[in-house]
């Protein structure tokens, strides 16, 4: 199976890290801009003020060369000609590479939901009974646009607190893990007719 390159998942993790502060800074605040202006307005309207914003400056760029060149009679041309000449069609293996890999989660998820609605193991199906429950609450509370921002604050947060306060964290998270097993051993053992899979 196909995976994302490495080099790609190294530039992610250095976002995510904020290794280069000043690259990790505008994806956050360009990010979190979009994600604040799609709360407030419609996604026709924000992809408008985007394009108009956009257009905004490449039309003052363009006059301000063209001013430029009359003013100093030079004969540089047109400032965008590098980017209007260079190929921007995506190749197709590469298409073809990444739809593959999609293909492949597609099928993998459709598997594990068709396991888990036709009840294969009672156990992971009450599990994600559970968490559809908690959904719904989630649901009631937030809307998904409510949560995208959210996740985007939590990505650029939480692995940096959890880099400088590893140990801590570890510490605190293996409790929790063991409370919960401890938990769930307790109520599978309490139920009759559900066995643990180690069994």
């Amino acid at each position: 199976m196909a995976c994302v390159p490495s080099s790609w998942k190294e530039k992610v993790v250095d976002l995510i890290y904020w290794r280069d502060i000043k690259r990790s800074g505008v994806v956050f605040g360009a990010s979190l801009f979009l994600l604040l202006s799609l709360s407030v307005f419609s996604i026709v309207s924000v992809l408008a003020y985007i394009a108009l914003a956009l257009l905004s400056v490449t039309i003052s760029f363009r006059i301000y060369k063209g001013v430029l060149q009359a003013i100093q009679k030079s004969e540089e041309g047109h400032p965008f000609r590098s980017i209007l000449e260079s190929n921007l069609a995506l190749p197709e293996d590469v298409v073809q590479k990444h739809c593959t890999v999609a293909l492949n989660q597609v099928n993998r998820t459709v598997a594990e939901l068709r396991r888990l609605f036709l009840v294969e193991d009672l156990v992971d199906s009450l599990k994600f009974a559970v968490l559809m429950w908690v959904f719904t609450y989630i649901g009631a509370l937030f809307n998904g646009l409510t949560l995208l921002i959210v996740a985007l604050i939590s990505l650029f947060s939480i692995p940096v607190i959890y880099e400088r306060h590893q140990t801590q964290v570890d510490h605190y998270l293996a409790l929790i893990n063991k409370n919960l097993k401890n938990t769930s051993d307790l109520i599978l053992a309490k139920v009759p007719g559900l066995k643990r899979k180690s069994e």
